[in-house]
């Protein structure tokens, strides 16, 4: 059974449910009025008749004209059982209205059938005043063919509505659920046709309101569809990236050995070569593990009290032996800064982004380091004077192996692979901050990286 099927029969099983207890409860609540009405009306008359007529020690006397209502049948009988007075309607019947109430203690109300026609008959034990002997018996009993008839069209009524009701719910319920399932037919189709096609390009359309549990259910769908379009754009360029990368140290490589086999030596350049790209192969490996980690969350960090403000200057140092002079390397905004951190990490960072402004700056340009806290965090800006990066390129830098144009490309000594970025990303991302580039052509870039201050729970470095 379909889904539409099994909620249409719900909502009409509920909708029945529902009119099956309300018609119950209305049936019985009508039936007891007219019953209770018809039960006032018998005490009532048994009330009129008991106060006309005398209960002395020897029976019931001065008994009067008994026929007040044509619908009203009177019997007074004897403690022997015999017929004392009766009304005219029903004169050709000497039978008791309730044979079994003539015995009755009480007065007592009882239901009785009589030539398959349905009474209600009271029957009142009349007393002798100061005693408990009981003299005489009166019975006052009505039909209640009224009362039947009001049943039997009441319990059609409802009978009738309640079925009217069902198939107006049940077809409700089928277009109801057939409207709010039609979008999910189109995540099934749309999922189908991606699987046929592998074309995760393709979205849901959805015309309804955004924020019911369908067009959340189809928006959710279609941010996992482009999150999945992104993930294998990104493998695939991965792919080709990787591989275009290894085939150049791998060329050389095999390049060289095969010069060596065949010069029968061993050639000191070529030695050199092989060595040169080995290395520019493990690097590379190396960062690819290094981010790969990054990436999956289990980039292993030290959360040490890292002096930030000594770390720049160590690494600035360290940097203005790569400048030889060409270019000035500059200390701009400075501060005594602590974050919480891995060092090592860190100091990876800082060498990636001033080697960057230091090799993509021109000679007699300028790179300038500050450091400092901003708003409760720390900041670290590193701003070259170089040809800048294009608008077009800014939002792809920290991308693994992209590289821009040409005035950014891979430096001379072939040992960049457009990996530093996304590193130093990764690993700027772990620490909770973030980092940020503004660049303009012609006139320079400015990288920014904000850190958190140093809280309670750094700990002191071994």
């Amino acid at each position: 059974m379909s889904l539409r099927a099994r909620l249409a029969f719900l909502y009409t099983a509920i909708v029945g449910g529902i009119l099956f207890l309300f018609g119950m409860a209305v049936y019985v609540s009508v039936s007891a009025t007219l019953i209770n009405q018809v039960d006032a009306k018998l005490e009532a008359e048994a009330e009129i008749i008991l106060a006309s007529i005398k209960v002395g020690a020897m029976g019931v006397t001065g008994i009067s004209e008994l026929d007040r209502f044509s619908d009203i049948y009177i019997q007074i009988w004897d403690p022997d059982g015999q017929l004392v007075s009766y009304s005219q309607n029903i004169a050709m019947y000497n039978a008791a209205l309730d044979e079994e109430g003539k015995s009755a203690k009480k007065p007592y109300y009882r239901d009785v059938t009589i030539a398959n026609r349905a009474y209600r008959v009271l029957t009142v034990p009349m007393v002798y005043p100061g005693t408990s002997r009981i003299v005489g018996v009166l019975q006052v009993g009505t039909a209640m063919d009224v009362v039947k008839t009001t049943q039997r069209v009441l319990l059609g009524v409802l009978f009738v509505g309640a079925a009217i009701s069902m198939l107006i719910a049940g077809i409700a319920g089928w277009f109801s659920t057939n409207q709010a399932l039609t979008p999910l037919e189109a995540v099934t189709q749309t999922a189908l046709q991606i699987t046929r096609a592998d074309d995760l390009s393709r979205r849901i359309p959805y015309k309804g309101p955004p924020d019911d549990e369908v067009g959340q259910l189809i928006s959710a769908f279609n941010q996992t569809l482009s999150r999945l379009e992104n993930l294998f754009n990104t493998q695939r360029r991965f792919i080709a990236d990787v591989g275009h990368e290894l085939r150049t140290p791998l060329t050389v490589i095999k390049g060289n050995v095969d010069l060596m086999r065949r010069m029968n030596c061993t050639d000191d350049e070529s030695m050199d070569s092989i060595e040169s790209e080995v290395d520019r192969l493990t690097r590379l490996v190396g960062d690819l593990l290094l981010l790969a980690q990054a990436e999956s969350g289990k980039l292993p960090l030290a959360n040490n009290l890292v002096e930030l403000d000594s770390l720049v200057l160590e690494v600035m140092s360290q940097m203005r032996i790569l400048t030889k002079d060409r270019i000035k390397l500059t200390l701009g905004e400075f501060d005594q800064v602590l974050v919480c951190g891995d060092q090592d990490r860190l100091k990876q960072v800082l060498l990636n982004l001033i080697g960057n402004a230091i090799q993509y700056t021109p000679s007699g340009g300028e790179v300038v380091v500050g450091v400092g806290k901003v708003d409760e965090r720390a900041r670290i800006m590193v701003t070259d004077n170089g040809p800048g990066i294009p608008a077009k390129d800014l939002p792809h830098i920290f991308e693994r192996f992209y590289r821009g144009e040409k005035s950014r490309t891979r430096p001379r000594d072939g040992k960049g692979f457009g990996l530093g970025l996304s590193i130093a990303y990764w690993i700027i991302r772990n620490h909770g901050g973030i980092i940020e580039v503004s660049s303009k052509e012609k006139i320079g870039t400015t990288f920014c990286v904000w850190l958190p201050l140093a809280q309670s729970g750094c700990q002191e470095p071994g």
